[in-house]
């Protein structure tokens, strides 16, 4: 009886694939046309393209682009959520290779690619703008810049073993809108010590030139350099004064860094450098909800959690914390492990390997939508499958909140925490902790 019945359910479990590929077409089909439509100019405001298909009082009434994207959006997501857990019961079932592949291949990943750009058509658009290409080399008259930038070929006259003939050393694109400041920065005597330009450094990288390109000076040090703390030590006691050149500080020793003193200089990071203070801060229990203890985020994946990044601005407290239950951390200063970069910078990290990111005190409401999109998208390449997200106190006015949590939710992470909390009349705060999930395309 079960082997005459076979043939019958093999068909008709076919035909039922066969119906569910044909109605994914049909949302894929629809799609492609919405896209081509916006493409062409037709949900834009033009008058002329409205009233062609509509009448006068027509125009622009009754309907938003916005809405529909969003609508269609949340079909294809709830679809892509359907196709993945048949897919994974498929597995779990050890159902035909073949059926299985065939809807990984030819279902899944072409609903995900309708889906990733139709998302786009949220997105701030970038203008047209751009700037005269010219030789770069010839953009610049310090020598040792055109030195720098100029490929050098392999000695050998053979390809390396990166498979190039030439090795390119590279500067940020808006060195060239920069030329007077990086001529600047690049006029220096080979082998002698270099200026003390840090802020000229700084100016030019928070401008898009980044990266800087490599000098050949040596770099200013303290005279009176006294030797580190004992690894132990240095993570809850302030460096020697004497450790660091104040020359382009208010301040010419930490204490004058006091949260308490207000010619300190500085606004970003008030009571960073109080180490009683800091000491409480992710261990001790505070009177705001967005406040996550690390035990209690540690404990979503224990064990798992060894390395991770910690993207914000601040003195290491997080990461000393973090060391201390033998979870590296890469942010600099106290015996810990240094990374300096921009927000231009793409993170130097291999995909799939930090078991967690951490981000507070920086990325706020000032940020723009769509580099914010370039970040967390940076941020989703280098975190593993199962690593946690942790934002933490991120704050925007509550009107914009709405568009942040967008970007925070759109990669579709795992919810383990999300508090929302006022700030102030018109600020609010967001704490969450979300799980990269596995992806089977």
């Amino acid at each position: 009886m079960g082997r005459s019945c076979f043939p019958r359910c093999g068909f008709a479990r076919i035909i039922a694939w066969l119906q569910l590929v044909l109605g994914i077409l049909v949302i894929v089909v629809s799609i492609s046309s919405l896209f081509r439509f916006y493409s062409a100019g037709f949900f834009v405001h033009n008058e002329d393209i409205c009233r062609h298909f509509y009448g006068p009082k027509d125009v622009y009434q009754g309907f938003d682009i916005n809405d529909r994207i969003a609508e269609v959006l949340t079909t294809i997501e709830n679809l892509h959520k359907k196709l993945e857990m048949n897919l994974q019961q498929m597995e779990k079932s050890n159902t035909r290779l073949e059926y299985k592949k065939y809807l990984e291949v030819e279902v899944l990943r072409p609903v995900y690619s309708a889906y990733t750009a139709l998302k786009q058509l949220r997105l701030p658009k970038i203008g047209n703008g751009t700037v005269k290409e010219e030789s770069l080399i010839d953009t610049f008259t310090t020598e040792e810049i055109r030195k720098y930038i100029t490929p050098k070929e392999n000695r050998i006259g053979k390809i390396n073993f990166y498979g190039t003939e030439k090795i390119y050393n590279t500067i940020g694109h808006a060195c060239v809108l920069m030329k007077k400041e990086l001529e600047e920065y690049m006029d220096y005597d080979i082998g002698s010590y270099c200026k003390d330009d840090w802020n000229l450094a700084q100016k030019l990288m928070v401008n898009g030139c980044d990266p800087l390109p490599r000098r050949r000076c040596l770099t200013r040090a303290s005279k009176v350099f006294q030797k580190p703390y004992p690894i132990n030590e240095s993570l809850w006691k302030l460096p020697d004064d004497r450790n660091v050149r104040w020359g382009n500080y208010q301040c010419r020793n930490f204490g004058c860094l006091s949260g308490k003193n207000p010619k300190r200089g500085y606004t970003k990071c008030i009571g960073c450098f109080e180490m009683e203070k800091e000491k409480l801060k992710w261990v001790t229990n505070t009177s705001l909800q967005v406040d996550f203890l690390i035990r209690n985020i540690l404990a979503i994946k224990p064990g798992q959690i060894r390395i991770g990044l910690d993207y914000g601005v601040g003195t290491g407290t997080f990461a000393a914390r973090m060391r201390e239950l033998n979870v590296t951390i890469i942010i600099a200063l106290r015996g810990l492990i240094p990374l300096y970069a921009t927000l231009n910078q793409r993170l130097p990290f291999f995909d799939n390997t930090m078991d967690l990111i951490h981000t507070t005190g920086f990325l706020d409401g000032w940020i723009d939508l769509l580099l914010m999109d370039f970040i967390i998208f940076d941020w989703d390449r280098v975190l593993r499958p199962g690593g946690l997200l942790w934002i933490d106190r991120f704050f925007c006015n509550k009107k914009d909140m709405e568009d942040y949590t967008y970007m925070f939710q759109q990669l579709r992470y795992k919810k383990h925490k999300w508090v929302i909390a006022p700030k102030s009349q018109h600020q609010v705060y967001l704490s969450a902790v979300l799980e990269k999930p596995p992806r089977a395309i």
